[in-house]
């Protein structure tokens, strides 16, 4: 926008003196030939007395004398038809002159000046001389390069002017943009400073406004999760008073540990919606998945379900918290147990990304996904909720990385997710 702005000045600014400047150039031309002429003029007119009043001796010395020191070679036409001083062609403008009228006239390489002078007993006489074109044309030239260089000077003056008022409209659009920038990028303090036309200050304080709705839309979700996620823990006390009531050790022992695990992950839930998303977390993957893989493997047994596992033997840090990954990882087997029939298989790949980061490939034996519209948010073609893909997929982006959903080439679903290193913070 300042370039087109600067751009459009510009054309102005030229379109104004190209109108003023070749005007005045050819004004000055045509100022400096009349003044040449006018002079040549004025040194005929001197003669003019002496051709009235002298006979033709000595009107041919004034003449002679004329010729030697004068800036101009002249010539006397009598009315006799005699010619005096330097040799000349009896023009039709010196025919004209002859009727009484002084005036100048084209001539190859100049214009030929004529003074009419009346009263002679003959008639009239012509005093003619020549003006060549480099005197009609002196001090042209430099006159035209002055111009030139004020135009020149102008034009740099109103693009710098150009410049100075394109800045000061386009700054608060820029600074504008930044906050916008920094809003879509997750930092809801930015503000912008309402500056510039009364128009912009007024997009700056509505910009200001939707942040601050935002912010308090954020909180209130957020408190809202919270305030949901806090009603669970009066049905796990009562869970966890059942399992303790139970006759048997080793199933009290088991239900209290899984009740000890949801109480955990509400906690978590309740921490994370009041903190917000944070940027700077991360965790081993390969610690996480494994655990998550034990966490399943029981009911594997139970339901008959052999489980391929392929975990690197290595550390492999992602750019997601422990809990988020978790989170994915028990959708990702959760979908399998749920929407596949029991006895049908499962492989849990996990391998290190050649730039960093993690690979997590949950391939099983089943049906296949039934169609494009299990991965859409909130919707199922099994009856659940219908999030469990779209969490990995927002662990997945939140990382850095990405997840791609299909069918393997043996018919089952295969899901691949990418998760982005750390370093790449």
């Amino acid at each position: 926008m300042r370039a087109r702005l600067v751009a459009l000045v510009a054309a102005t600014s030229s379109l104004v003196l190209v109108a003023f400047l070749v005007p005045m150039a050819l004004l000055v031309r045509a100022t400096v030939a009349d003044r040449v002429e006018a002079a040549a003029t004025g040194e005929l007119d001197v003669l003019a007395p002496s051709v009235a009043r002298l006979d033709t001796g000595p009107l041919t010395d004034v003449v002679a004398e004329e010729n030697a020191h004068g800036p101009h070679l002249v010539t006397v036409f009598l009315p006799d038809g005699r010619v005096l001083g330097v040799p000349a062609r009896r023009s039709s403008a010196v025919d004209a002159a002859m009727a009484g009228r002084s005036f100048s006239a084209p001539v190859p390489g100049g214009r030929e000046v004529l003074v009419a002078v009346a009263g002679l007993s003959g008639g009239t006489a012509v005093i003619r001389t020549v003006v060549s074109n480099g005197e009609l044309r002196r001090g042209v030239v430099p006159a035209w390069l002055v111009l030139g260089a004020l135009g020149v000077g102008l034009m740099l003056v109103s693009g710098l002017v150009a410049d100075q008022l394109a800045r000061a409209l386009t700054r608060p659009l820029s600074n504008l943009a930044g906050v916008a920038h920094r809003l879509a990028h997750g930092d809801l303090s930015a503000r912008a400073h309402p500056a510039g036309s009364p128009e912009i200050r007024q997009v700056g304080m509505g910009l200001n406004l939707l942040a601050t709705q935002i912010s308090d839309l954020l909180v209130a979700e957020r408190e809202l999760v919270a305030d949901l996620s806090h009603r669970l823990r009066t049905p796990l006390t009562a869970v966890r008073v059942d399992a303790e009531s139970l006759p048997d050790p080793e199933d009290r022992a088991r239900l209290g540990d899984d009740v000890d695990r949801l109480e955990r992950a509400v906690n978590s839930i309740i921490w994370e919606a009041r903190q917000g998303v944070r940027s700077d977390a991360r965790c081993n993957a390969d610690e996480v998945v494994a655990e998550r893989v034990r966490f399943w493997a029981p009911l594997a047994d139970e339901e008959r379900r052999p489980m391929d596992i392929r975990l690197t033997r290595e550390h492999v840090p992602v750019r997601v918290s422990g809990e988020d990954l978790a989170a994915a990882t028990d959708a990702l087997l959760g979908n399998v147990f749920a929407h596949t029939p029991e006895g049908c298989g499962l492989t849990v790949q996990l391998t290190r990304r050649p730039d960093g980061g993690a690979v997590l490939t949950v391939v099983d034996d089943g049906p296949g996904l039934p169609g494009p519209q299990v991965l859409e948010r909130g919707r199922s073609g099994s009856g659940s909720t219908g999030l469990g893909l779209d969490i990995v997929r927002r662990v997945a982006a939140r990382s850095g990385g990405s997840a791609s959903f299909g069918n393997g080439t043996g018919g089952g679903a295969s899901i691949t997710v990418e998760l982005g290193s750390p370093e790449d913070a």
